[in-house]
C-alpha cells in the first residue's frame, strides 16, 4: 500500500429527532492508504453510510459531527472552508451512490452530467471530457461506449447506469471514492461485470476506496481490509482473508452465518388444480421493440413462484402485464380461470384489489410527505370504504401484522423509518386491499442480509396465515432457495426453464440457469479472479454488449 491518505480519529456523529441528539457513530477510528480498498460492513443502521459520508467531511441534514477529526491528505475536513471542500469534492474525493436511478438527473443526458465535474474543476475542457467519458465507458465495459452517454438515464439498464456513475466518479481521477452499496440492486451476472469493472479501474488509477456493503461475499472480492460496525460502534477490523477465516467477535460470526432461513417445500400441486394466476402466451412490446415472447406460467393458491433472470430479461415487464399496466399484444392473463381485461383501466375494483404489488425501492414507493397511517389508509378507504374508528382499527391491525407498533409508527413519516421498516409499510399497504395475489418485485434487494431475512420470514408467515399467492421477482438465488416453491427462469423476454425449486437447483441445468447459479458470489477472496479466468474477461464484456 502507498502512503496514508485518510485518517479518522475518535469520530462521534449524532442525529436529531424531536430536538434530541442521538449518537450514530461512537468514537470510531479509520485509516486508509493510497490505492487501498477498505470494506465497511454491518447491518442496517450500523452507521456505514454515515461514516462513509463523514470521510468526505459531509453530513446529511439533521446529522452533526460532535467530536473527533477527519484528515484527508493533510487537510482537516471538519474545519476546512466551504471553498476548500468545493475544490475537493468531485475532484479528489468522489461518491458513488446505491441507487444510480435516483441519483442522475432524469432531464439531462448521461454525458452532460458526466462532464460537469471535470469542466467546473478545470481538469479538462468539455470536448476532451466527453472523449474521456467515452474511454471510461469502454474501460467499464459499457455497450456502445460512443453512443450510450448520449442517452437519458431511463434509457439504460440499472447495471449500465451504475457503471456510468462509476465513470462519472472517475472523471477527475480522484484519490478517494466512496462506493455506497453500488451493486446491491443488480442481478448476479450484471453484478460480476460491475464488480470487475470497479476493481479494475480502481487498480488502474491507484485510487483508494471505501466500499460500503452488507453483502459479505461481495466485500470479500473487493476489499484489502474489512471493518465491521454495529450500531455506530466498531466491532473489529482485519485484513480480508483473516476476517473471513477467523473472525474474533460473536457479532461478526453471526453475520457470516446469516441466511439460515429456508421454508419447507410445499406438496406438489394437485393435477387439475386451477391456478390463481395464469399467464398464457403473453407477447408484449414497448413501442416497436418486442420485450416479451410467448411467456406462459401458472401461480397456484398459497404458493410462491420465483421469477429470476438478469436485468432486461422481462421479469418486471411480465408483472406489468399481469397488473394491466402494459397490455400484451398477444396472449392473456387469467385470474381464477377468468380472463382479465388487458388494460387495468377496464378492470373492476374487485379485480384490481385481488392483485397487489410490493416495490423494490421503498424509498421511492412511499410518499415522503404523508404519514405512515395515511399511506396505509388510502387503500383501506378506496377498496374497503372504511372511515372513522373502523379505519383506525383496521390500520392498527395491519401495523400489528407487519410487526410494527401502531402507537410508535402510525404518525411517523417515511424518512423516520429504516429501509426494512419502509419495506414492511409497503407490505402493509398491499395487504390493506385484502388481495389473493401479491407481486413482490425485488423486495429484499436493497436490504442488508439480516433485515432481508426478517422480511422473508414475515412474508412466509403472512402467506401461511392468509393463504396468499406470491410472484417473487428477484435476482438473488439465496432468496429463491429460502422462499420459493417453483422457479421460472427468464432470458431476453422468454421463459427458458421452469419447475419445482428442488428440480431447478439440481443439475443438469439449462445453460443460462447454470450461468446464473455460477454467478452467485462466494465467501472466497479468490472467487472473482477464478471466475474471470474461467470465463475470460473479454467474454464478460461481450455479455454486457449482448444484453443491449
Amino acid at each position: 500500500m502507498g502512503e496514508r491518505l485518510l485518517t479518522i480519529k475518535d469520530l462521534y456523529i449524532e442525529g436529531r429527532s424531536d430536538e434530541t441528539w442521538t449518537p450514530i457513530i461512537k468514537g470510531v477510528d479509520l485509516t486508509l492508504d493510497k490505492g487501498e480498498v477498505l470494506g465497511l460492513i454491518g447491518e442496517s443502521g450500523a452507521g456505514k453510510s454515515t461514516l462513509g459520508l463523514a470521510a468526505m467531511g459531509f453530513c446529511r441534514d439533521g446529522v452533526r459531527i460532535s467530536g473527533g477529526s477527519v484528515d484527508f491528505d493533510g487537510i482537516d475536513l471538519l474545519n476546512a472552508s466551504a471553498a476548500t471542500k468545493r475544490g475537493l469534492l468531485g475532484k479528489r474525493i468522489a461518491y458513488v451512490a446505491q441507487s444510480a436511478a435516483a441519483s442522475f438527473n432524469p432531464a439531462h443526458k448521461i454525458i452532460e452530467q458526466h462532464v460537469e465535474a471535470p469542466v467546473q474543476h478545470h481538469v479538462m475542457g468539455r470536448a476532451e471530457s466527453i472523449q474521456d467519458g467515452i474511454e471510461l465507458y469502454r474501460r467499464l465495459r459499457l455497450p456502445n461506449p460512443e453512443q450510450i452517454g448520449f442517452r437519458y438515464p431511463h434509457q439504460v439498464s440499472g447495471g449500465q447506469l451504475q457503471r456510468a456513475m462509476t465513470a462519472m466518479a472517475m472523471s477527475c481521477r480522484p484519490d478517494l471514492i466512496i462506493f455506497d452499496e453500488p451493486t446491491t440492486a443488480l442481478d448476479v451476472t450484471t453484478q460480476i461485470e460491475v464488480l470487475a469493472a470497479i476493481r479494475d479501474i480502481v487498480a488502474q488509477f491507484d485510487t483508494a476506496a471505501i466500499y460500503i456493503t452488507h453483502d459479505l461475499a461481495v466485500v470479500a472480492q473487493m476489499a484489502d481490509r474489512i471493518k465491521v460496525l454495529l450500531k455506530g460502534d466498531e466491532v473489529e477490523e482485519a485484513d480480508t482473508r483473516t476476517m473471513l477465516s477467523s473472525p474474533q467477535q460473536d457479532y461478526t460470526r453471526s453475520l457470516w452465518a446469516v441466511r439460515s432461513f429456508e421454508r419447507p417445500m410445499k406438496p406438489a400441486v394437485a393435477t387439475g388444480a386451477q391456478p390463481v394466476v395464469s399467464v398464457r402466451g403473453v407477447t408484449a412490446s414497448y413501442g416497436k421493440v418486442a420485450v416479451l415472447h410467448d411467456v406462459s406460467f401458472d401461480i397456484h393458491a398459497g404458493r410462491t413462484v420465483a421469477v429470476v433472470g438478469e436485468s432486461g430479461s422481462g421479469k418486471s415487464t411480465t408483472a406489468r402485464c399481469i397488473t394491466g399496466l402494459l397490455p400484451p399484444i398477444e396472449g392473456e392473463i387469467l385470474f381464477d380461470g377468468v380472463p382479465l381485461p388487458a388494460n387495468y383501466r377496464k378492470r373492476s375494483k374487485d379485480q384490481l384489489r385481488q392483485a397487489q404489488m410490493i416495490y423494490q425501492m421503498a424509498d421511492t414507493a412511499l410518499n415522503p410527505r404523508v404519514t405512515i397511517g395515511q399511506i396505509i389508509a388510502r387503500p383501506l378507504q378506496f377498496y374497503g370504504g372504511l372511515s372513522g374508528s373502523a379505519l383506525r382499527k383496521r390500520l392498527d391491525e395491519l401495523l400489528d401484522q407487519i410487526e410494527l407498533d401502531p402507537k410508535i409508527y402510525r404518525d411517523r413519516l417515511p424518512s423516520e423509518l429504516s429501509g426494512g421498516q419502509k419495506q414492511r409499510i409497503g407490505i402493509a399497504r398491499a395487504l390493506a386491499a385484502e388481495p389473493k395475489f401479491i407481486i413482490c418485485d425485488e423486495v429484499t434487494s436493497a436490504l442488508d442480509q439480516l433485515v432481508a431475512e426478517g422480511i422473508l420470514r414475515l412474508l412466509a408467515r403472512l402467506q401461511d396465515d392468509l393463504g396468499l399467492s406470491y410472484m417473487f421477482i428477484t435476482h438473488d438465488l439465496a432468496t429463491v432457495k429460502a422462499i420459493a416453491d417453483e422457479v421460472v427462469v427468464m432470458k431476453d423476454g422468454r421463459v427458458v426453464e421452469q419447475g419445482e425449486k428442488n428440480e431447478m437447483f439440481a443439475p443438469p441445468h439449462h445453460a443460462y440457469t447454470d450461468l446464473l447459479l455460477s454467478s452467485v458470489p462466494q465467501m472466497d477472496p479468490d472467487w472473482l479472479d477464478q471466475l474471470l479466468a474461467q470465463r475470460g474477461v473479454d467474454n464478460i464484456g461481450d455479455a454486457a454488449v449482448d444484453k443491449m
